[in-house]
């Protein structure tokens, strides 16, 4: 994944959750869109959580120690 580091540029745009019928409709940037049950969003939502802190972590690491993106 560190190769790929180098070609992908993040994204800056944050997606937006929706309820409707009963299921979490997450539309995303660049036009990313997907349907979920409740449990399948709240999942997502821990593992885009734990992502997030992780990723916050390593970034600082590479600050710190004087590293560029």
């Amino acid at each position: 994944m560190a190769d790929e580091r180098r070609f992908l540029k993040p994204c800056e745009d944050a997606g937006q959750a929706c309820a409707e019928d009963g299921v979490v409709i997450l539309d995303g940037p660049d036009g990313v869109a997907i349907t979920m049950t409740a449990e399948a969003a709240e999942q997502t939502a821990d593992s885009l959580r734990a992502a997030a802190r992780q990723a916050r972590e390593e970034a600082a690491a590479r600050q710190r120690n004087g590293l560029r993106d």
